[in-house]
């Protein structure tokens, strides 16, 4: 990789350190200005949470999931959320969450995050279409490691790939 290339997820942390130093998040101070940025960021991540979800679903439950999704909604701590769940047949069975793609801008945060069901929070500092592509890795890791957790709440029998002949 060329040195002057720097990887997204390191611009997004950068991102992410600069505006807590700075009391913004993309250049916004108020929080009316910071939610339009959550808002837009989830309007960007959708064809990306889309497309995760999609692939563990076509290669790791051999089509047998539902992909649900909310779009913005409030919170009751006054926050935002978003989210893009996988549930399948065996999740259901078990008893145990789906897999999910959580946008949250909870009510007393500085900014907003991405996480799953299982695994914690991420920097979330999507205004362009580029930034949003450049996530495409983080929720990858974040359905995977959700699917992960969720193996050893229950067992590999949840994942139809696994299972099937």
């Amino acid at each position: 990789m060329p040195e002057s290339v720097v990887p997204a997820y390191i611009t997004s942390l950068v991102r992410h350190f600069e505006d807590l130093r700075d009391g913004t998040h993309g250049g916004a101070a108020s929080r009316k200005d910071k939610e339009a940025h959550f808002q837009k960021a989830v309007e960007l991540l959708a064809p990306v949470a889309r497309q995760v979800l999609s692939e563990v679903n076509t290669s790791l439950l051999l089509g047998a999931g539902q992909i649900t999704e909310t779009g913005p909604r409030r919170t009751e701590d006054g926050g935002l959320d978003a989210s893009w769940a996988l549930s399948w047949p065996e999740q259901r069975a078990a008893g145990i969450p789906p897999i999910v793609l959580l946008a949250h801008y909870g009510g007393g945060f500085h900014h907003p995050h991405l996480r799953g069901s299982t695994v914690r929070d991420w920097p979330l500092n999507v205004f362009t279409a580029d930034d949003a592509a450049g996530q495409l890795c983080t929720l990858r890791a974040i359905a995977s490691g959700d699917l992960h957790n969720l193996v050893y709440r229950a067992d590999f029998r949840i994942v139809p790939a696994v299972t099937a002949g």
